[in-house]
C-alpha cells in the first residue's frame, strides 16, 4: 500500500484535512502523521527518529512554516512533496488585513520569502482555479505545478434531508462563519436593516473579530439575532433548520478567489445560497439561473436584501433552488469529483 506522510503540526480534524485524508484512503493510500516538535528543524528530528520513507510528503493547509524542513528531507530521500496552503501569507497581510502596504519594504520581503518557499514544492494545491492563477501570477509558481482540488463538504454529514415545512413563522435566513472581512458580515447586518419583504428572521452564527462590531451595528433591529458557534457535527442540522443560506459578501481580492466552506456545505445540504458573484466558481455556474446559487454584487446590502426578499416571497422557488443546489454539489463539488482531482495530482507526480 502506498503511504503519504502528513508533515507538520496541523489539526487533522480540520475539515480540509479530514476530507483529503478520507480521499487518500478511498484511493488506496495509507496516511501517516509526522508532528515534529520544532517545524524549522523537523528534517533533523525526522533523521534522528529514522522516519520511514513514504511515497509522498503532504504539507497541509496553513503550514508554510513546515515547508522548508519538509522540502529538505524530501529532496534528501527522493520523495515528491505536495503543499496545500489554502492561503497566502502575503495575501493575508497585504490584501486581506491591510497590515502591510503593497510595495513597502516589509511587504516585498514577505512576498520574496513566500515566492521562494512555494518553489520548493513539486505541486501546489489550490482550492479554486482563481486561486491557482494567484499562486502563479503573484507567487511565481509555474502553472504546470499548480493543481486544483476543491474544498467540498463531508458527504457523511452534509447531505440533503427532507425537513417538514411550516407556514407559520418567518422565513429564516442563516449566515454562519468566523466574522472576518472576507465574509462581509457587516453587509448582512445592513441588509437586514434595509430588508422590506415577507417576515424573515436573520441569524448570524459564529464567532470572530468582526462580531462585536456587527452586534453594535445591529442594535435596534428586531429581525436579526446572533447565535454562538456550535459543534461541527451539529452544523448540518442547523443548516437544515434554515430556509435561505448566506455565503460571503466581502470586497477583498481574496473573496473573489475562494469558495468558502459554508457554500460547499450548504449546497451539499440542498439549500439555496445567496452569495457574492466571484470568479472562483466554475463558469458553468455563472450564467445558469437554476444552480442553487443566487448571485449578488460584493458589499451591496441593498442587493442582498432584495435577493432575500425575492426568495422569502416564493417558497416554490426556494424548494426548486434547493434541489438544484444538491445537484450542483453532486456535479461539481462531490467527493467523487474531488477524488478525481486528487488522483490527477498523484498521477502527475507518478506515484
Amino acid at each position: 500500500m502506498r503511504r503519504v506522510l502528513w508533515w507538520g503540526r496541523c489539526d487533522p480534524d480540520y475539515s480540509r484535512n479530514q476530507l483529503l485524508r478520507k480521499l487518500f484512503f478511498t484511493l488506496g493510500w495509507q496516511v501517516a502523521d509526522f508532528r515534529p516538535q520544532l517545524g524549522a528543524v523537523a528534517d533533523w528530528e525526522a533523521r534522528l527518529r529514522r522516519l520511514a520513507k513514504p511515497d509522498l510528503i503532504w504539507v497541509p493547509s496553513f503550514r508554510q512554516r513546515d515547508l522548508n524542513a519538509a522540502s529538505r528531507w524530501a529532496v534528501r530521500h527522493g520523495v515528491p512533496l505536495v503543499f496545500d496552503p489554502l492561503i497566502s501569507a502575503y495575501d493575508k497581510q497585504v490584501d486581506e488585513r491591510h497590515k502591510l502596504r503593497a510595495g513597502s519594504r516589509r511587504a516585498n520581503r514577505l512576498l520574496a520569502w513566500e515566492q521562494a518557499l512555494f518553489q520548493r514544492a513539486d505541486r501546489v494545491i489550490a482550492d479554486t482555479p482563481a486561486h491557482a492563477n494567484y499562486f502563479s501570477g503573484t507567487l511565481g509558481v509555474a502553472a504546470a505545478k499548480t493543481c486544483v482540488v476543491y474544498v467540498g463538504a463531508d458527504e457523511s454529514l452534509f447531505k440533503p434531508e427532507t425537513v417538514p415545512h411550516s407556514n407559520a413563522g418567518p422565513v429564516e435566513v442563516l449566515f454562519f462563519g468566523s466574522f472576518i472581512p472576507l465574509q462581509g458580515p457587516q453587509t448582512v447586518v445592513e441588509a437586514a436593516r434595509l430588508y422590506r419583504g415577507p417576515a424573515a428572521r436573520w441569524v448570524l452564527l459564529g464567532q470572530g473579530p468582526l462580531r462585536t462590531a456587527c452586534e453594535e451595528a445591529a442594535r435596534g433591529l428586531t429581525n436579526l439575532t446572533f447565535e454562538n458557534w456550535l459543534p461541527y457535527a451539529d452544523l448540518p442540522r442547523r443548516i437544515h433548520r434554515a430556509d435561505i443560506l448566506l455565503g460571503v459578501f466581502g470586497t477583498t481580492p481574496k473573496a473573489d478567489r475562494v469558495i468558502p466552506n459554508k457554500v460547499f456545505q450548504s449546497l451539499a445540504c440542498g439549500k439555496p445560497v445567496v452569495t457574492r458573484r466571484a470568479s472562483a466558481y466554475p463558469g458553468a455556474l455563472s450564467g445558469t439561473p437554476d444552480t442553487g446559487l443566487v448571485w449578488t454584487p460584493p458589499g451591496d446590502p441593498q442587493a442582498l436584501a432584495d435577493r432575500v426578499a425575492m426568495l422569502a416571497a416564493d417558497r416554490d422557488r426556494r424548494d426548486r433552488l434547493g434541489r438544484a443546489a444538491a445537484d450542483t454539489s453532486r456535479r461539481f463539488f462531490s467527493e467523487a469529483q474531488l477524488r478525481q482531482q486528487l488522483a490527477a495530482v498523484l498521477a502527475g507526480l507518478g506515484v
